[in-house]
């Protein structure tokens, strides 16, 4: 008989906040991933990945389980209690299948669940008199000897690091921090920061990390720039040693993120709220010289739920009775595909609670309670003509408002129908964290009470989601 062919590890570069637009491989001017690009050249990239469930505790429940919201009834940030047992996720199906599975820098969330062993690193949240962030330092401090153990047990393995730039507060360490900025970023003359510095609820958050007297966007935004630089190279620390193991071109190697950023996008500043493609388009790059065409790229539509089934699917692995709303990309990569569902349901629930429908040339956002940003409760875009969505067409064209409206509500009846749940986004409740307001009753309410006070409050945050 033929030898059994080993099967393939998996690891998984989960990197947050990160806009497929300010990738260079994605065609951003800037020389952002230099590494990515050339370890994309052996791979496929996929150039229409949407995350229609933000942010990142939806974004990996919909990654992990292969489903969408409905089935696995994630959809905020603040997730209360465990996701339902019913919705299996990736590591607890690789792991039936033998492989080892440890996650670094995700314990604890609702979407995590199922690792045998879970590593965290410190040093993703600072302040300014504190000096430089070294983020993906600290994760490859303990990811490379980790990474080490795994190679050493003769055991197919699934790793997934989640890497923490380029996600706020926006600190990299020298020379990142000058390599996309010239000039004098605390210039009086330039008022472009006022707005950001005006607005309440982040303003205390963004005086605590970014420099005093900050007056400049575009130093803010080389920032973000120059996080991704960074990260870039610590990656390629991550290249490196599975090279040198032996097990490079025997590991499924998964690049992604969970949803993208605004930056000084539609007065959702710096963060990763509202459901422009800022937010939703992020990259995806696949490496498997076994199964994965090298120098590829895909331009069908695909969603986070198509992740899990491609994987199973490059793995060889058939999980008996699992159910999933994601399809494999391996068709698509073969050519006998173009495309998955290229219009689809998007959901927003961390500073916003709004859902909303998205077409390749439309897309409907509807707010179900009044948002901190005073924006109207229906916004309407036409994506082919005004790619930036800065021209709110709903009053123009009711007639579109009404037909896509009605597209989703009949999506969410029939999704309903088949799950036999409710529409997580209509059962969140104190989805915000404060406990017995409920939803906002005006725009005002939701500004005077959210807010976010400094990075040790964000982490808590982000601790939050976890619990």
């Amino acid at each position: 008989m033929p030898a059994r062919t080993p099967k393939p590890n998996v690891v998984h570069l989960g990197i947050d906040s990160l806009r497929a637009d300010h990738m260079s491989c994605y065609g951003y001017a800037r020389l952002t991933t230099p590494h990515m690009d050339r370890f994309a050249a052996g791979g496929t990239v996929f150039e229409r990945t949407y995350s229609p469930h933000i942010p990142t505790t939806s974004g990996y429940g919909s990654m992990f389980t292969g489903m969408d919201c409905f089935s696995n009834q994630v959809v905020a940030l603040r997730h209360k209690g465990a996701m339902r047992p019913e919705a299996r996720v990736m590591a607890e199906i690789l792991q039936d299948a033998g492989y080892a599975t440890t996650c670094i820098g995700f314990g604890g969330n609702a979407a995590s669940r199922g690792f045998e062993k879970y590593i965290e690193y410190s040093g993703s949240w600072g302040v300014w008199n504190d000096g430089r962030l070294h983020k993906a330092e600290r994760l490859n401090d303990v990811a490379i000897p980790e990474l080490a153990r795994l190679v050493e047990q003769q055991q197919p393995f699934y790793l997934f690091l989640r890497h923490m730039d380029p996600h706020a507060p926006y600190m990299p360490p020298a020379p990142f921090e000058r390599l996309f900025y010239h000039g004098h970023e605390c210039d009086p003359a330039n008022e472009s920061m006022a707005p950001v510095m005006a607005f309440k609820p982040f303003c205390d958050f963004f005086a605590s990390w970014m420099p005093p007297a900050i007056t400049d966007k575009d130093y803010v935004i080389a920032q973000y720039d120059g996080e991704v630089a960074y990260m870039d190279a610590c990656i390629q620390t991550v290249f490196t040693a599975l090279e040198a193991s032996g097990i490079l071109d025997n590991t499924i190697v998964i690049i992604n993120s969970d949803h993208g950023e605004t930056l000084y996008d539609h007065d959702c500043y710096f963060d990763h709220h509202g459901m422009y493609d800022q937010t939703l388009h992020v990259p995806l790059i696949l490496r498997y010289p076994a199964k994965v065409p090298a120098g590829l790229r895909v331009a069908g539509y695909n969603q986070h739920k198509d992740l899990l089934p491609t994987v199973l699917d490059l793995a060889g692995i058939k999980a008996r009775g699992l159910k999933l709303d994601g399809r494999s990309l391996a068709p698509m990569m073969r050519g006998d595909a173009v495309s998955h569902e290229s219009e689809f349901y998007i959901t927003e629930c961390t500073w916003m609670r709004k859902h909303g429908w998205r077409t390749p040339q439309w897309k409907l956002i509807v707010a179900l309670e009044p948002d901190f940003h005073f924006k109207p409760e229906v916004e309407l875009y036409n994506l082919v003509e005004d790619p930036g969505e800065k021209d709110n067409l709903a009053e123009k064209e009711p007639g579109m408002v009404a037909s896509l409206r009605a597209r989703m509500e009949s999506w969410i009846a029939r999704r309903e129908r088949e799950t036999r749940m409710a529409n997580p986004m209509y059962t969140q409740g104190d989805w915000h964290g404060f406990e017995g307001v409920g939803p906002f009753k005006t725009s005002q309410q939701a500004y005077d009470t959210l807010h976010i006070g400094d990075p040790n409050q964000a982490a808590r945050l982000q601790a939050e989601s976890r619990k």
